[in-house]
């Protein structure tokens, strides 16, 4: 595969804003002179995790919550930011216990995943949580998150359900269950 030069970015601006973005328009110019406009939401240097809780049991563990961008109650994986200064270990153990009440001895790294990488740069690491133990801390959603507990033996059929479809999820799914299935 031949190594292409990166565009040069001939200017950053921001062109719109809100409480939680900041839309950048970045004009570039490719190695063959050709010049574009993109947009992008301004990279805010701060990735996210999410864990794939799977109990002694051999259930997995979802959350449900509302989610605003689908004006629904979604079932997925827990996930959070990275705090400034942690490691997405610590973040997943804390995100752990402020959604399911459990943290976790053993985390198993999956991939590290982009949702839109053409518009969006934040990064989240994906794990396999296992030898959980019980830990709440106060988290700040909204309301109580809803636990679901799903057989792992049936985890397949979390790709069916309606309420779980966030890519994210079933990205993460597919992974721990190829990881698991590994011997």
């Amino acid at each position: 595969m031949t190594k292409k030069t990166l565009p040069e970015i001939v200017s950053l601006r921001s062109v719109a804003q809100s409480k939680l973005f900041t839309i950048e328009a970045m004009d570039l110019r490719f190695s063959n002179g050709v010049e574009r406009t993109y947009e992008r939401m301004k990279p805010s240097g701060r990735n996210a995790v999410m864990m794939v809780p799977i109990t002694e049991q051999g259930d997995l563990l979802l959350v449900r919550e509302y989610a605003a961008g689908t004006e629904r109650y979604e079932l997925g994986f827990p996930k959070g930011l990275i705090d400034p200064g942690e490691s997405p270990q610590e973040a997943a153990v804390r995100e752990l216990k402020e959604e399911i009440g459990f943290g976790a001895e053993t985390l198993t790294p999956l991939k590290e995943v982009v949702l839109a990488p053409s518009y969006f740069s934040s990064r989240m690491t994906l794990f396999i949580a296992k030898d959980l133990y019980p830990e709440q801390l106060e988290g700040d959603e909204p309301e109580p998150l809803e636990i679901v507990k799903w057989p792992l033996a049936q985890a397949e059929e979390l790709l069916t359900h309606l309420d779980f479809c966030e890519a994210r999820s079933i990205t993460a799914l597919l992974l721990a269950l190829k990881q698991l299935k590994q011997p």
